[in-house]
């Protein structure tokens, strides 16, 4: 990975984790995310003039294709990993789907893109997918299993994680292909995604039209964070993927779950301090590995 891809991921890592942590504090669900995807489409939307009027009107069906299939499945993402916390606990579904995203990623990556992962590259994405797990609470996550009903929680949450962590690969190989390959502007895949989102949003945001009314007045401000910054680290992502492989990046951004630590004390729990560390030092160690793989 060459130092401006590093560097690239790294800055993204911090405004992932900013963006994550206000989003979580402030709660929002369907509501929340329609208004920024709102709020999205007007603040980049100049940047998008700027840099792709033209390009769009040279886009055919395949370039708008892999568009709307990266839309819809960032759609299916979020729902998935919405319902994952409803019938589990996050402490499951979140680690299980950090963790395999960016493992089934890179097996994508060499598989459909073609692309050669080194022994170090190897190692180093292993690593990050075991610091992320150790952040997220690591054998923590079957204490509370031992009674039945937590079984089944945890199988529950297994599974929707698993699911998640999926979507999270699908979706990270489609715009990795539409900007290594397309050469489509990363800013124009975030944008135009994002954008095509909003009416499938639409209709889980407006069941309950006087709760979105509500959301508008009392989340806009930290919508707008995460309309500002949200865009901003993905941007910066795929821009890395232009220059390193696909197989190296998806791993590495995962560095965020260590900023979001330190930025917000975990977002899983407070305990298992020393497992936590040990997992920032394996995110560490694998970042490095994947720097120079």
């Amino acid at each position: 990975m060459t130092p401006l891809a590093l560097a690239l991921v790294l800055a993204a890592a911090v405004c992932h984790a900013t963006w994550n942590l206000v989003a979580k504090k402030a709660g929002g669900g369907n509501a929340f995310v329609l208004i920024g995807s709102l709020q999205v489409s007007v603040l980049w939307a100049p940047l998008v003039l700027w840099v792709g009027v033209q390009a769009v009107g040279t886009w055919g069906p395949a370039e708008w294709a892999i568009l709307a299939g990266s839309a819809l499945v960032h759609v299916l993402y979020f729902r998935c990993l919405l319902h994952g916390y409803a019938v589990s606990d996050l402490t499951v579904v979140y680690p299980v789907a950090r963790g395999s995203g960016p493992l089934l990623s890179c097996i994508g990556a060499v598989l459909v893109l073609g692309e050669a992962v080194s022994l170090v590259g190897a190692l180093g994405a292993l690593a990050v997918v075991s610091g992320v797990f150790l952040i997220a609470g690591g054998p923590g996550l079957w204490r509370s299993a031992h009674d039945p009903a937590q079984r089944q929680r945890v199988r529950r949450g297994l599974a929707w994680g698993a699911l998640t962590g999926a979507f999270i690969a699908l979706y990270t190989l489609l715009d990795g292909y539409a900007v290594k390959v397309m050469l489509i502007s990363p800013i124009l895949v975030d944008y135009v995604g994002n954008v095509l989102r909003i009416p499938v949003m639409l209709p889980f945001a407006l069941r309950d039209r006087a709760g979105f009314m509500q959301a508008c007045r009392t989340q806009w401000r930290p919508a707008l964070v995460v309309a500002v910054l949200g865009p901003l680290s993905y941007v910066m992502v795929l821009y890395a993927m232009r220059m390193a492989p696909l197989s190296h990046v998806a791993p590495a951004r995962e560095v965020s779950m260590l900023f979001a630590a330190l930025l917000g004390g975990t977002l899983l729990g407070e305990g298992d301090r020393w497992l936590r560390l040990a997992g920032a030092a394996a995110i560490a160690a694998g970042v490095v590995a994947l720097a120079l793989g």
